[in-house]
């Protein structure tokens, strides 16, 4: 049996399954959250130092239910061979998803793509392991001439691509560029909109977000603790300078339903770990008031 063939087997077993219910929940309540439409979950780059089984296991202990994964995370604890990716062995493949359903989490996403180039077999290749995997989304920053091989590869596998911007100077770190490159593309191509990297460049992320409506797909959420400076470090949601709440409450104007990943760059350990939780209950807390709200 071809790699591709056992891929997509792998996929149709699995891929789009529910999520069960999950006895250890921390007691979170995203049931405010979920009827917004808005599904929080966590950018593995927040747990770099753990392997992707590893983040599966905080993810469902802090109460998360999605996660958006990295390319070349190391896959399991005692394995250094073993990474996440279209290199993947079906062996590995299978035992990482079902290690996900053990822990009630899905993932969602993978990215940050760098360097996605005009060539339809490497292509071909990642949305293959996408679709094996059953991602939705994933986040890249394409070379501009791969824009179109993109767009028709999102559409054949209906996997949407969503151009992230890292900081100035990066290329599409003002959402004029991600719009530009959108242009007369299908809604298959949008932004992984990361509200921190904006706040570092000197950009409210309120103003980009309107500017982006309609072609937000995700989000790498952050709050950062000083404007237009490179080098602002995260801080717990609502305490900082990326106005966190206008965010959330732009996007509920806006009527945006996807994935909105915690993405916390500093600390480590015990403390990230609380710094994150304290993130999932301001914003519970803030969806329960938006959802409550009329407008």
């Amino acid at each position: 049996m071809s790699r591709s063939r056992m891929l997509t087997l792998l996929a149709s077993v699995s891929a789009f399954a529910p999520l069960a219910a999950s006895p250890s929940r921390g007691g979170r309540d995203d049931a405010a959250a979920e009827k917004l439409g808005w599904r929080l979950g966590t950018q593995a780059w927040t747990f770099k130092a753990q392997s992707a089984f590893e983040v599966a296991e905080t993810a469902e202990r802090l109460g998360l239910k999605y996660i958006e994964y990295f390319p070349g995370q190391k896959l399991r604890p005692g394995d250094d061979k073993a990474t996440l990716g279209p290199d993947m062995s079906a062996a590995d493949l299978a035992a990482f998803k079902k290690h996900l359903a053990d822990h009630h989490v899905k993932a969602v996403s993978f990215g940050v793509v760098s360097g996605f180039k005009n060539d339809e077999a490497a292509g071909r290749k990642l949305f293959e392991f996408a679709k094996a995997l059953g991602l939705e989304n994933l986040s890249a920053e394409p070379e501009p001439d791969a824009v179109e091989l993109i767009d028709r590869l999102a559409n054949e596998y209906s996997i949407k691509i969503a151009f992230h911007n890292h900081p100035k100077p990066s290329r599409y770190w003002n959402p004029d560029v991600v719009l530009e490159a959108c242009k007369g593309r299908s809604k298959m191509l949008g932004s992984c909109s990361d509200t921190g990297h904006w706040t570092r460049s000197g950009l409210l992320p309120v103003d980009c977000l309107k500017k982006l409506e309609g072609r937000v797909i995700e989000l790498h959420f952050k709050d950062l603790n000083t404007f237009g400076d490179p080098a602002a470090q995260d801080v717990p949601w609502g305490s900082g300078k990326s106005d966190a709440r206008g965010i959330l409450v732009e996007l509920k104007r806006q009527g945006f339903k996807g994935l909105i990943n915690v993405e916390y760059e500093f600390t480590e350990g015990a403390v990230l770990e609380a710094n994150v939780a304290r993130c999932i209950a301001w914003f519970d807390q803030t969806a329960k008031e938006l959802s409550a709200s009329p407008q």
